[in-house]
């Protein structure tokens, strides 16, 4: 799990066992399970009110702003392994103290990051070779789109208030929506035939949801949408999803995740979007059990793989010989200019540019891309999935007119985004980004 997270450009994360109180009751929702019936409180010999973690986002949330993660730029890429702590009846994959994988990922708004996420837990899943998962989606909107739908839940359970249970009665004037995640017989019945959310989406959310799917169709993950999915956490907004197992019985969600694009301001920080997922450690271990995998004995390392970046220049660079701002001057990288990064350290990158190799202040250089998926972690990289070799002479062409742009030797490795019967490549150093065919005796090492 680790490895793939660093493979995506995610670095750990660790945050304590217990808040305070007020953190959870704003990112999470008073209206909900969690901090309805669920939580550990207390208070500690100061009189200040603590909670147990029930969930791993709203900590990683207040560390990433008490410490300013973002200033080493965006987005803010992390995971951990956690244990968490909710008062509830144990049974087979609900414990009371249990142990979740998740990951965050801060600043990214394109319907790309929610694919990257997804794929990221699909390639957990496929890693440990689990079967029978089956992806579910849905968009539960924005603030705008989802007051509309609210006064249509309300209007609905109106209607048949005194059938539901007593909390979901009080939640109906607060939070309808949670009404739809009770676990009660009855108010499930009930909310079958409510109103269904899909049917609210603003303009803005129903595109960002229509191309999350063409994402993850592209990316050849199949998928279902649910339109009853709505998470148990208020902090959600926009795409919701669940990796649902045939194998763990009732509770049937081994992971879940989404957007929380409001919860960072929510919690007093500028509008920042974000997103991710918790994966239940005890239910996969019920998983991998039912279906008979066995883990695998020891960790196996990636590749060794130097990495490669590219990076835009906020102002007007000087490209010096050695590392002095005295040193002699071997070209510039003007402002917004990409150039290649080979390595740097704390204050300045070597970089090549055209014929010149040398050193610019690194602090001048912004929005690094790497290529290289097994290079060290870099705050704000954007991932591409695959690094291949290929193995045979091949030809790059314009992903859109089919024109001709590159010859590829045998042996040259490229940047991989996507992996169908055309792979969209991009070489690193000429930053020529266009498609091959993987068709015929064309092979590609992943390397």
């Amino acid at each position: 799990m680790r490895s793939e997270a660093a493979v995506h450009g995610f670095g750990e994360v660790r945050t304590p066992v217990f808040e305070h109180t007020e953190l959870f009751l704003r990112s999470v929702g008073d209206t909900t399970d969690v901090v309805e019936k669920q939580m550990y409180t207390f208070e500690d010999k100061g009189g200040r009110s603590v909670t147990l973690r029930p969930e791993g986002t709203a900590g990683v949330a207040r560390a990433m702003l008490e410490h300013a993660m973002y200033n080493d730029g965006l987005p803010v890429k992390v995971y951990y392994h956690t244990s968490c702590y909710r008062y509830e009846k144990p049974q087979a994959g609900r414990l009371r103290e249990f142990h979740q994988f998740g990951v965050e990922m801060f600043g990214a708004a394109q319907p790309a990051a929610d694919a990257e996420v997804i794929c990221l837990a699909k390639g957990i899943f496929d890693r440990l070779g689990v079967k029978n998962l089956t992806l579910e989606l849905n968009s539960i909107g924005c603030p705008t789109c989802r007051a509309r739908y609210h006064e249509a839940l309300k209007a609905y359970f109106t209607g048949r208030k005194d059938e539901l249970c007593e909390t979901c009665q009080s939640r109906l004037e607060r939070n309808p929506m949670r009404i739809l995640d009770c676990k009660s017989p009855v108010c499930s019945k009930i909310a079958e035939g409510a109103p269904v959310i899909l049917d609210y989406l603003c303009d803005d959310c129903r595109d960002h949801f229509e191309s999350v799917k063409q994402y993850l169709t592209e990316a050849g993950v199949a998928f279902t949408v649910n339109p009853t999915i709505v998470r148990g956490l208020d902090y959600y907004t926009r795409t919701v999803f669940e990796f649902v197992s045939n194998d763990l019985g009732a509770q049937s969600t081994v992971c879940g995740g989404g957007r929380y694009d409001g919860l960072i301001e929510q919690m007093g920080g500028k509008p920042t979007p974000g997103l991710g997922f918790g994966l239940g450690m005890e239910r996969l271990m019920l998983i991998l059990q039912a279906q008979g995998i066995e883990l695998p004995e020891a960790y196996q390392p990636l590749p060794d793989f130097k990495a490669v970046y590219s990076a835009t220049a906020d102002v007007n660079l000087s490209i010096r010989k050695e590392k002095d701002e005295n040193a002699k001057l071997l070209g510039t990288v003007y402002e917004n200019e990409s150039v290649d990064v080979m390595d740097f350290d704390e204050k300045w990158a070597h970089v090549k540019k055209d014929n010149a190799e040398g050193y610019v202040l690194r602090s001048h250089l912004r929005y690094f891309r790497r290529y290289d998926p097994y290079g060290p972690y870099v705050p704000g990289v954007v991932f591409y999935p695959y690094a291949a070799m290929a193995t045979e002479t091949t030809e790059i062409v314009n992903s859109e007119t089919g024109e001709s742009l590159r010859d590829v030797p045998k042996g040259v490795v490229m940047a991989v985004s996507a992996m169908q019967d055309d792979l969209s490549v991009t070489l690193p150093y000429d930053r020529i980004t266009g498609r091959i065919r993987a068709t015929g005796n064309l092979e590609l090492e992943v390397v």
